[in-house]
């Protein structure tokens, strides 16, 4: 038997077999032999709106309460055994590789590190959603920054990322997918460690200060404060002391970086409209 890991959690094979066997034994009970099957599914789907029932509603007769509007695009990666066998996913798109991490870690530094850059930094300009800051050229300039830092990390060949890069920007702009920024930011210290942090600690470990990670992290400290103050210069001293706090809720070894902290507070200041 293979068990097929469906949610967007990054290893989700070897999660899921770890937690099925501690209840088996908690249980007493015996295990048939399975394989756990890590897969990584690359779509944007925003939260169903009222709008989309209705859209549905007069498109098909039918009453959906939670219709899943998507984008064009779409990637299903798989790693694992199938000791009996398995469909021909495949031939729909499916890719079956030995090592998913490199394609979860490019979709989430890339595609959800670019999407919580823009829920906190776009929403301080004012924007609502994915589709209106990606076309604020401010917000696209952040985005190749952040990308740039993140792409030197990742194992795949610069012509792969530089297309996936660009089927990025089309794919935020999608005016018909209406990705919320207040959604997007929800659930700051669960994402970002491992949308941004992995690629700030990298980048910290080769001596260099990533001017795009720092944005983000400043955007999400002013995103913990709202509503922002209307001072162009805040005190410093509480300032310092709100980055350092947040940083040890993130990571605790980062509340001592004081170049990221100092980093951090001038990026903030730079950030008050």
């Amino acid at each position: 038997m293979a068990i097929v890991s469906c949610d967007n959690l990054p290893g989700n094979g070897e999660l899921t077999r770890r937690l099925v066997e501690e209840q088996a034994q908690a249980a007493g009970l015996r295990l048939a032999d399975a394989r756990y099957v890590t897969t990584m599914v690359d779509r944007i789907t925003p939260y169903p709106s009222q709008e989309d029932t209705g859209l549905v509603a007069a498109a098909t007769g039918r009453a959906d309460a939670a219709p899943v509007v998507t984008e064009p695009y779409s990637e299903w990666v798989l790693c694992g055994d199938f000791p009996a066998g398995r469909p021909r996913w495949e031939d729909a798109g499916a890719r079956f590789v030995t090592d998913a991490a490199p394609y979860e870690e490019r979709k989430l530094w890339l595609l959800n590190g670019g999407h919580s850059l823009l829920a906190y930094a776009g929403s301080l300009r004012g924007h609502t959603t994915v589709a209106e800051a990606v076309a604020d050229p401010a917000c696209r300039g952040w985005l190749a920054q952040w990308w740039a830092e993140a792409s030197r990390h990742l194992s795949f060949p610069e012509a792969e990322l530089a297309a996936y890069r660009q089927a990025l920007l089309d794919r935020f702009a999608n005016p018909r997918i209406r990705h919320t920024l207040a959604k997007i930011a929800e659930d700051g210290p669960r994402k970002l460690p491992v949308r941004i942090l992995p690629v700030l600690r990298a980048e910290r470990a080769r001596g260099a200060l990533p001017a795009g990670a720092v944005r983000v992290l400043a955007a999400w400290l002013l995103h913990q404060h709202e509503p922002v103050p209307p001072v162009r210069e805040p005190a410093a001293g509480p300032l310092r002391e709100a980055a350092r706090t947040a940083l040890a809720g993130l990571d605790p070894a980062l509340a001592d970086d004081t170049g990221l902290i100092d980093a951090i507070v001038a990026e903030t200041r730079s950030l008050l409209p």
